[in-house]
């Protein structure tokens, strides 16, 4: 699981290099915050998974976490969106933002494999999302075990979740 997350750490950094590539460092620097925001949760939320599974980490393993798990999955499925990006959500503005000025530059190579990109991202993105919270509980954890950590992990996903979402939206406006 978690090597999936570093996997998708490098598709954000081609983002980030093609903004800094065209001399535009406040963009680059943009999507690095939006994407320390849901990539952080998303780390976080895999550390709740694996916790929860007994330390076990692989994807192919997992399954039927969402009914287990509920703010695991919640906050989870709000960093996925934003990794993809989802129109609204913090990656959408950052990422966006990004593509759309190659979409008007003279290389259309580049624009081309930003827009690739995002196809990939969301391709990896789901597959890990649906392995690990749909399906069967191949583990059979129980519910009582998953979230029985309380708030020392759940608490912060749901305050990474806030900005994962909005602060995308809210710095675009300024």
């Amino acid at each position: 699981i978690k090597k999936v997350l570093a996997y998708s750490t490098l598709s954000q950094l081609g983002y980030m290099a093609a903004a800094f590539g065209l001399g535009l460092p406040g963009i680059a620097l943009f999507h690095l915050m939006t994407h320390a925001f849901f990539k952080a949760l998303m780390f976080l939320g895999s550390g709740s998974v694996i916790h929860a599974c007994h330390h076990e980490q692989d994807i192919n393993k997992m399954g039927g976490l969402r009914k287990i798990m509920p703010v695991t999955f919640v906050t989870f499925t709000i960093a996925g969106l934003s990794l993809m990006g989802l129109p609204l959500t913090s990656g959408f503005f950052s990422k966006d933002l990004i593509i759309d000025i190659f979409k008007y530059g003279d290389n259309p190579l580049v624009y081309y494999s930003l827009v690739a990109g995002v196809f990939i991202t969301t391709l990896y993105t789901a597959k890990l999302y649906f392995k690990v919270f749909f399906g069967s509980n191949k583990l059979k954890i129980e519910k009582s075990n998953a979230e029985g950590h309380n708030y020392v992990i759940t608490l912060p996903l749901i305050l990474l979740a806030i900005p994962s979402f909005f602060i995308g939206m809210v710095l675009f406006e300024k």
